[in-house]
């Protein structure tokens, strides 16, 4: 049976306050997604009216601009609508009618771009979807959440390694969240469809290990500064105590300083290609004279023939667009693959 009146306006007030005492909600943004969830759950159908501004203000002590606001961001969403004389009533019981998809990425580096492509095409013409980049920057990464929150019907983010990332991240309802590329924890359940680094890099080292430990040492290049996975350096040092491989860590490469009988490791392509110039000026073959390693695959390392390990992006990218629009329930780790190719 349906709440009448006074029943059903208490309600939709539940629903605005449990957001009101969330530090991550200002009072519009808890009157904006109170509203949307008493939709969501059925609390209000379409057709049902909205309690008036008047009876807003003195229930939940919110000025009349900031009610007014909230009603007008709804409109614009197609949720309510005004008709004239009467008050604010429910338009569409669907929520999300039109969906809309913010998708928070590091950057468009070309295997990013890939996971990209892949995504889009999974949504369709029909979704409307905004790209935000946050360059592994905490303070960007917060301020872009602070600016999306409550606006979009579906979120995708590729989280970054921080203290804060977590708290961040419960802006938004789980409902609503999918998290892809790196896996930050969580607390509860949630969806993600991500990569793994410590056990996939150390399988790619030891299937190369054999002819790895024909050349005279392994260098992998690491700033502790970089966004580069922490895991993965685990996995290097790891590898060369098993398998007895002489090895170092170095922050970062000079030009020339490359040397015959040396394998070379990198997360970066500014060095990768540093690394490749250097081979062709010193007149050193690839894969015989020096060995060369890459993470990340991409078109240009397959038609060079660099020697990669890397997690399949266009498949992360399908697979994260069909989450989104089925509504999946999801947890899930994309393969990484180890292609071995002209440099080592």
């Amino acid at each position: 049976m349906r709440k009448k009146g006074n029943t059903r306006d208490k309600a939709i007030f539940e629903k605005i306050l449990e957001l009101a005492g969330q530090p991550s909600y200002s009072k519009h943004d808890s009157l904006v997604q109170g509203i949307i969830n008493a939709i969501d759950d059925k609390v209000i159908v379409k057709d049902d009216m909205l309690p008036s501004v008047n009876t807003m203000i003195k229930e939940l002590h919110i000025s009349r601009e900031t009610i007014v606001k909230g009603f007008r961001e709804l409109i614009g969403r197609g949720i309510i609508e005004s008709k004239n004389r009467l008050g604010y009533f429910v338009a569409n019981n669907n929520t999300e009618q039109t969906l809309k998809v913010a998708l928070l990425m590091y950057n468009l580096d070309t295997f990013e771009e890939q996971f990209y492509r892949n995504f889009r095409h999974e949504l369709g013409k029909d979704v409307h979807l905004n790209i935000y980049f946050h360059h592994g920057n905490i303070e960007i990464f917060e301020t872009i959440l602070q600016q999306v929150k409550g606006k979009y019907g579906m979120y995708v983010v590729a989280p970054i390694p921080h203290p804060k990332t977590a708290a961040l991240l419960e802006m938004i309802p789980r409902s609503k969240f999918l998290m892809f590329d790196r896996y930050e924890p969580l607390e509860g359940p949630f969806n993600h469809i991500t990569q793994e680094f410590e056990h996939a890099t150390y399988k790619a080292l030891e299937e190369l290990a054999p002819v790895i430990s024909q050349y005279d040492e392994m260098i992998f290049y690491h700033s502790p500064d970089s966004l580069d996975p922490k895991e993965i350096v685990l996995a290097f040092k790891k590898f060369l105590k098993n398998f007895k491989i002489r090895g170092r860590i170095l922050t970062e490469y000079k030009t020339g300083s490359i040397e015959k009988g040396k394998v070379y490791f990198t997360l970066d392509n500014f060095v990768l290609w540093e690394i490749m110039k250097d081979l062709k000026v010193k007149k050193l073959k690839p894969g015989k004279d020096v060995g060369v390693l890459s993470h990340n695959d991409e078109p240009a390392k397959e038609i060079i023939g660099i020697t990669t390990y890397s997690t399949d992006f266009s498949l992360m990218g399908k697979r994260a667009g069909q989450a989104v629009m089925n509504r999946e329930k999801v947890t899930e780790t994309i393969p990484t693959i180890l292609s071995r190719r002209n440099t080592l």
